[in-house]
């Protein structure tokens, strides 16, 4: 347990030490436990919990350390048919081997396990001394009478196991316990309910005449439908986790745009939302927006960095970064229009952007979205050679050159969008670093090869 701090370490032990009491019951000598509905419930658990691509390589005598872990979370309605067909010490005991198999990404491993093991059986217990409380199910239960009972016991469930996991995080990273718990609790709430009426179909089917074995078959399709939606949610995941390194690896090679990648795609997310689009549309200008300056990964540092003026040369290296930038995400199928965003984000209105001097209407209106955003947030940012103008200043130019630089249907979106949300302004680098003058660098405002605005200059200090 080294590393875990002091009032983690001894919460995880009162909770390993409940969960034992708890479980103790069912194994005193002369307890009336149905110890083959306990081996069934807790195989279920252990299948459930145990990610199919481990269950499938262990299958095959592949060793467990060399099977990838892919962990989907809790099959929950297992664990609460436990709770309404078993005692609840027996519901404890049932809900312990899964947790022990199950597969954890972050170390220490054993703890972790061990602290699933205990939570899980504490809210199995739980679920099920409420499931008592309501009068439980009989021998005989009928789907009227007995969804109240699956719903409190679910309720149970979900109090107890939100709470142990806001307290353990309280602990561990010293985060408020009731604000923690008031963050998980309704995230939780409707997914245990639901779980709740699964485990209630099985627990009906579990005293029927077709016996344990249907109602785990009642559980499967619900498995496999949970399973194919924590694989989507785990794509999600990989997916953001891909464009985060790539936003840190730009926000390294630039420290003068750090920070500038997120609030871009924040920007064109307000932008698109004002725009009416639907939200699988708007995650995906989201993406745009914060991959846009990506390409600046394919220019040299010393171009980037330099303090003096750029020469010709130079200037068409960086101008060359938004290509680069599509050629580096051009085989992430995900990111769907946000490739052409991120090609074509420095393409103006009246056709002399770059790289392909696009104008109006062939400019992709993703790219257009982004575009705004980018001026926007260079204009209201701070960074080591210039200080943030204020909002309505920057609108202002933004209005100036719409329908040169900027599409003035975006500019429009972008001006309600802020009058009805704000903005908060960000500092990029360290304002102690600023010159009195505040003055653009000569290298950020050489003469460019087009006419270009102020306004225009965005985060790579070029024209638009």
């Amino acid at each position: 347990m080294r590393g875990i701090p002091g009032r983690a370490r001894v919460l995880i032990l009162c909770a390993v030490l409940c969960a034992v009491a708890s479980a103790l019951p069912a194994l005193r000598p002369g307890a009336r436990v149905p110890w083959a509905d306990v081996a069934l419930l807790a195989g279920a658990c252990a299948v459930g919990e145990m990610p199919l691509r481990r269950l499938r390589g262990l299958l095959r005598g592949r060793p467990a350390d060399r099977v990838p872990p892919s962990g989907t979370g809790s099959f929950f309605p297992v664990l609460l048919a436990a709770a309404l067909v078993l005692p609840p010490s027996a519901a404890a005991l049932a809900a312990i081997p899964g947790a022990l198999v199950a597969s954890v990404d972050r170390t220490p491993v054993g703890v972790r396990r061990l602290w699933r093991a205990a939570e899980l059986a504490l809210a199995a217990w739980a679920a099920s001394w409420a499931a008592v409380l309501c009068g439980g199910l009989g021998t005989a239960p009928v789907f009227p009478r007995a969804v109240p009972v699956a719903l409190a016991s679910a309720l149970a469930f979900c109090l107890v196991l939100t709470a142990l996991d806001a307290a353990i995080l309280a602990t561990a990273e010293r985060s408020p316990v009731v604000a923690t718990w008031g963050g998980l609790l309704p995230c939780s709430l409707a997914p245990h309910l639901v779980h709740g009426l699964a485990a209630v179909t099985a627990a009906v089917l579990w005293h029927s005449p077709y016996g344990p074995v249907s109602a785990l078959f009642v559980l499967l399709p619900v498995y496999i439908s949970w399973w194919v939606f924590a694989q989507c949610h785990h794509e999600r995941g990989a997916h953001r986790a891909t464009i985060r390194a790539l936003v840190q690896a730009v926000d390294i090679k630039d420290e003068y745009t750090r920070g500038h990648s997120e609030r871009v795609g924040r920007a064109s997310m307000l932008i698109a939302r004002e725009l009416g689009m639907d939200e699988e549309r708007l995650e995906v200008i989201r993406f745009a927006g914060i991959l846009h300056d990506v390409g600046k990964l394919g220019v040299p540092t010393r171009v980037l960095r330099k303090d003096g003026p750029l020469t010709a040369d130079e200037r068409r290296v960086i101008e060359l970064h938004p290509e680069y930038g599509h050629e580096m995400v051009r085989g992430i199928g995900f990111l769907g229009e946000a490739r052409a965003a991120i090609l074509h984000h420095h393409e103006r209105m009246d056709g002399n952007g770059y790289p392909y001097g696009l104008a109006g209407n062939q400019i992709p209106e993703s790219a257009r979205v982004v575009a705004v955003a980018d001026a926007f947030d260079a204009m209201t940012s701070s960074r080591s050679y210039s200080r943030a103008r204020p909002v309505s200043v920057a609108v202002g130019e933004l209005e100036r050159c719409a329908g040169t630089h900027f599409d003035p249907r975006m500019v429009s979106a972008l001006v309600r969008a802020l009058s009805r949300h704000g903005w908060q302004t960000e500092v990029t680098a360290d304002e102690a670093h600023l010159p009195d003058s505040a003055a653009v660098p000569p290298s950020r405002s050489a003469p460019q090869p087009r006419a270009t605005a102020p306004a225009a200059r965005n985060a790579d200090g070029h024209g638009v």
